[in-house]
């Protein structure tokens, strides 16, 4: 199969990279047009925007968002704040199109190309070694982090039951006290309006949560994520649930959907609520919440935070690869 591949304006490949998401391996928000917009206005200045399309008869087939700092091509994005990254392509010849895009940037200016946040189990990840060999160039790749994960069973009882006995226990414990703080509810907000109202009370308890939570959200970086929250939320790609207790919001997640997945992008809870465990139990009634939708995994992303593997999750390796010209 040939594909034809060229440099694209964000403006004018905006709307068929749109149409192809929800056929994507991996409809995630981070290979979305939209966060690529929206990090790219605020964090893009002097970077240079390398936006490649490969179509076949016309036809788009895959996008792969590129930028160019000095002599490294990398991914278009930041791993402080996008977790998974990879061609924006439906499942299938990945190996052909990886050669294909490879083949175009070959001929552009680099010492190396990165593509950093490729998950484990992504077939390009996987199409690498042997893509590389065939194009000549050498190939180094590192696990970068890790993405610990629930694989979610039909019911709750199942769920609690998978757990080993000792985290079981201490949820099941931490469950019973809840009421201690005042009558427990959760707080679901998935419209664009409901989430930007919220948000400054999300960000309170973002900040109250950890130091380094309250030292990571620079004005800069704060104006990107109330931005791209609300976006998101616009294409109903984002759930923020807040755990309430006597009314008060004491803790909050901020999900992405994708698919049939559910995406913990970030989370915070106040501290005068912490010998309840409101942090912990937001995030298990959250999980409880994508098992009672049906959903089939719950993601975590980067971390190994030892609370994940309470909940009983597994990780997956998210990996760094490194071209160079031989």
């Amino acid at each position: 199969m040939r594909y034809h591949v060229q440099r694209e304006e964000l403006a004018g490949l905006e709307p068929e990279w749109r149409e192809l998401l929800p056929a994507c391996r991996y409809a995630h928000p981070f290979i979305s047009p939209t966060w690529l917009r929206t990090w790219w206005e605020e964090f893009g200045e002097g970077r240079e925007l390398i936006l490649l399309s490969l179509r076949q008869d016309e036809q788009l087939a895959a996008v792969l968002p590129l930028m160019r700092e000095d002599a490294r091509i990398s991914f278009a994005g930041d791993t402080e704040i996008c977790d998974y990254m990879d061609l924006a392509m439906p499942a299938g010849s990945e190996a052909e199109v990886l050669m294909a895009a490879l083949r175009s940037v070959s001929e552009e200016p680099w010492q190396e190309i990165v593509f950093w946040a490729l998950r484990g189990d992504s077939p390009v990840f996987q199409a690498l070694p042997e893509v590389c060999g065939g194009l000549g160039v050498l190939l180094e790749t590192q696990v970068e982090d890790v993405c610990p994960q629930v694989a979610l069973p039909a019911t709750w009882d199942e769920y609690l039951e998978g757990l080993g006995k000792k985290d079981r226990h201490e949820l099941r414990r931490k469950l019973r006290r809840l009421p201690q703080g005042g009558e427990p509810g959760l707080e679901v907000l998935n419209s664009g309006e409901e989430v930007a109202a919220a948000l400054d009370d999300f960000l309170r308890l973002y900040a109250a949560s950890r130091v380094e939570k309250a030292a990571f959200m620079t004005e800069q970086m704060e104006r990107f994520f109330r931005r791209i929250v609300v976006a998101l939320a616009e294409e109903r790609l984002v759930e923020m649930l807040f755990l309430r207790l006597a009314g008060v919001r004491v803790a909050g997640v901020l999900c992405f959907r994708a698919g049939d997945e559910l995406l913990l992008y970030n989370s915070g809870y106040d501290p005068a609520y912490g010998g309840l465990s409101v942090g912990l139990l937001s995030k298990a009634l959250a999980l409880q919440r994508a098992i009672e939708q049906g959903l089939t995994r719950f993601d975590f992303l980067r971390g190994p935070e030892p609370y994940k593997y309470d909940l009983g999750a597994r990780d997956l390796a998210v990996h760094r690869c490194v071209i160079r010209r031989a």
